[in-house]
């Protein structure tokens, strides 16, 4: 088994494929379209913002970014930020957000890592989780035991945690389901995502193992629910259809958002469709954004 090497199209191909796995939505017959979410300042009083494609792509902050977000404040807007990013604990999120220019507080930002964590908590005590993500991200933010993944693991462990796939590989995957298949255990996993942007090119990201492996994983991030329902419960209250998921995504943002009953925004620029044209994207999908914005 070799690894693909993916680009946006292969990605959309690979979600298309796994749709009967993710939420079902409602959508919109056509997209209104704008250049940025100023915009639409007067449709919504809430924001869940994306972080790759909608804030920064890898290490790098979208131009224009931050100065959008203080318009939001000083327009009265609640924002949120809601990450599949789950490789490292949240202080080292919020550092990297502050280093590119946001200035979010802590509970501004619901990572996936954290709602994972909550699944940890209500395991029974006394198991042993191995965990997937980039090495030294360290643990001391989970419940329970976790340890990171190794080849003596794949028997012992109670279960795996698959947090990021830094450095994960074709021969370990197959390993572990491997392991999976001669002892199924649970598998919770805190990035469903397919792919990441980066600044040349695109990552294979936890979601795109996960779905291979042969047991049925726990996914905790967008697009499923309670990701969903934990960013709103940030936003004080603000009714459903006041509130947008902005984000770089189909399949993830706007089809999470939808299912949440949230409106949506697609970034058209920046991200997963950076450099092409959505629209054969949305048709052949049929996931309809209420709006597509070219940029934050």
């Amino acid at each position: 088994m070799t690894l693909p090497a993916p680009d946006a199209r292969w990605a959309f191909a690979r979600y298309e494929a796994l749709r009967p796995r993710l939420p079902q939505a409602a959508f919109p017959r056509e997209s209104l379209h704008v250049p940025d979410l100023s915009a639409v300042f007067d449709r919504y009083d809430g924001f869940v913002l994306d972080a790759f494609g909608v804030l920064n792509v890898g290490a790098t902050a979208i131009p224009g970014a931050a100065a959008q977000v203080a318009r939001m404040r000083a327009a009265g807007k609640r924002v949120v930020v809601l990450t599949n990013g789950a490789s490292f604990p949240r202080d080292r999120a919020l550092a990297k957000y502050a280093a590119l220019g946001f200035d979010f507080a802590p509970e501004e930002v619901v990572a996936s890592r954290d709602l994972a964590a909550t699944a940890l908590a209500v395991r029974p005590e006394g198991m042993l989780w191995a965990a997937i993500t980039a090495e030294g991200a360290g643990f001391a933010d989970l419940p329970g035991r976790v340890e990171p993944l190794d080849e003596g693991l794949l028997a012992r462990a109670d279960g795996f945690l698959f947090l990021g796939s830094e450095g994960w590989t074709a021969a370990r995957q197959a390993a572990l389901a491997a392991a999976l298949t001669a002892r199924p255990r649970p598998v919770i996993v805190a990035n469903p995502d397919v792919v990441a942007p980066r600044e040349d090119g695109f990552t294979l990201e936890p979601g795109h193992f996960a779905h291979d492996l042969p047991v049925t994983p726990e996914f905790h991030g967008k697009p499923y629910g309670g990701a969903l329902e934990a960013a709103l419960a940030r936003l004080g209250g603000l009714p459903r259809e006041r509130v947008a998921m902005v984000g770089d995504t189909l399949h993830t943002d706007v089809l999470g958002g939808r299912a949440a009953g949230l409106g949506t925004v697609l970034i058209a620029r920046h991200g997963l469709f950076a450099g092409l044209d959505p629209a054969p994207f949305i048709a052949a999908s049929g996931i309809v954004p209420d709006v597509v914005a070219e940029t934050t």
